[in-house]
């Protein structure tokens, strides 16, 4: 699973508002989403390949930028709504433009981006600056023409999806049907037209009566990508709800309950922390799911509700060191998971800006790492290893030397191509297989 680094953006200093905090390739790949802390978004756009150069695929490179979203304070709960954008969903292409939504805890936006490479001129009552002429000196009429233009890329707001949740929205996903989509907070989620801004259908609640009564909080949630009636959540128990709105209108029953019974010897104060699933996707084909929780990547059969058919260790010799990772609060990082386009490898983040990737045919997997030191334009990643005591091989680290202030929760890969998104703080680095295209 070599690779190389073909493009790397900076966003700034890493002191807070450029920290990246979710990466979405569109459909096709062609184009890349990232949202950061500051509320901003970034579009990348992927060059055309060079002539000179087939082999040379070709690079992302800035498309758009524009603030989605702003801190805004509630004033009923004295509580402070920061602007960060928790995911970003590109809706399937119906024409030239294109649309995505963004959210942060509260307000969900639903944002189109145009393309403008001419200019209309030779009004007959409006000026070369668009203010009105004076009528007593229109003495001809003339047909207005297009000229051509320096490229102009416009963002436009052409929904806001708002006061729909009480709590911290963790996921949103867009059905199959294309008209609707889901935004999920930690105790309900909701179900959305995408021209209704004003109101939407809960269909998940699982809020008690009396919130002393809580065990369990949603994490995460997705649209089955055929089924447009199909849905999954996942638990902060480490359990996978499969849900279908054909049975009723709300979902608290669900169809198919998904989760694996715990080993008593590997018990622990940790348990319950370290089995919470931060994240779930549908594979392509919608024969899977695939789960990470702390310490390791889980691939779920729809049809196999007692334990997952796959499971990968992401950083098991973590597990002697839980107690100082409750300490700092890095137990509690959600990581999340991606497929690869035909679903036969799968990636994950993991600390010291190292992420794993996992072959399910071969059974072999990698530790790659995105670095400015390992990773200069065109350079080979050499796959890492991370040692605990005994002997260390010369490029190994030994596990009590790894940095996990340096952690990649958010990673996408390309629907169709070995090309992998992650998001190290604030720098994007986006890594692109060799030309023998297969993961190997």
């Amino acid at each position: 699973m070599e690779g190389e680094n073909i493009c790397e953006v900076d966003s700034g200093d890493g002191l807070g508002a450029d920290i990246i905090s979710t990466v979405e390739f569109n459909h096709t790949g062609e184009l890349l989403a990232t949202g950061d802390k500051g509320g901003r978004v970034v579009i990348f756009q992927r060059e055309p390949e060079s002539k000179n150069e087939p082999y040379n695929q070709g690079e992302y490179n800035v498309y758009s930028t524009f603030q989605s979203h702003e801190p805004e304070f509630d004033y009923l709960k004295s509580l402070e709504i920061e602007e960060k954008i928790n995911k970003i969903k590109w809706l399937p292409q119906q024409n030239a433009a294109h649309s995505l939504l963004s959210t942060n805890d509260k307000t969900i936006k639903l944002w189109k981006i145009t393309e403008r490479d001419k200019r209309p001129e030779g009004y007959n009552l409006k000026d070369e600056e668009g203010k009105l002429k004076d009528l007593s000196t229109v003495t001809s009429l003339q047909v207005p023409v297009l000229k051509p233009m320096d490229l102009m890329v416009e963002v436009t707001p052409r929904r806001i999806f708002a006061n729909g949740h009480t709590y911290h929205v963790n996921s949103i996903s867009v059905n199959s049907d294309c008209e609707t989509y889901m935004s999920a907070d930690d105790l309900r989620i909701n179900l959305w037209h995408l021209a209704i801004t004003d109101r939407s259908f809960n269909i998940v609640d699982i809020k008690p009566a009396n919130m002393e009564d809580l065990t369990e909080v949603i994490t995460a949630s997705e649209f089955h990508p055929h089924h447009c009636n199909l849905f999954v959540y996942s638990s902060s128990k480490g359990s996978l709800r499969l849900c279908d709105m054909r049975a009723s209108a709300l979902c608290d029953k669900h169809s198919k309950l998904y989760e694996e019974p715990e080993d008593p010897s590997n018990r622990s104060f940790f348990s319950e922390i370290i089995s919470s699933v931060s994240d779930v996707k549908f594979s392509h084909s919608g024969r899977y799911m695939l789960t990470r929780d702390y310490l390791t990547v889980k691939v779920w059969d729809l049809n196999m509700e007692t334990k997952p058919v796959e499971t990968y260790q992401v950083h098991d010799y973590l597990r002697s060191k839980l107690c100082s990772l409750y300490e700092n609060d890095c137990i509690f990082d959600k990581f999340e998971c991606a497929w690869n386009g035909s679903d036969s490898v799968i990636m994950t983040g993991a600390y010291n800006n190292f992420f794993r990737m996992f072959d399910r045919n071969t059974k072999r997997d990698v530790t790659l790492e995105a670095s400015r030191e390992s990773s200069k334009p065109r350079a080979i990643l050499k796959p890492r290893r991370v040692c605990v005591g005994g002997k260390r091989r010369k490029d190994d680290i030994s596990v009590d030397s790894l940095d996990f202030t340096k952690k990649i929760l958010h990673t996408a890969w390309h629907p169709t191509e070995n090309i992998i998104a992650i998001a190290a703080t604030n720098n994007l680095y986006i890594f692109q297989d060799k030309v023998n295209s297969e993961m190997h």
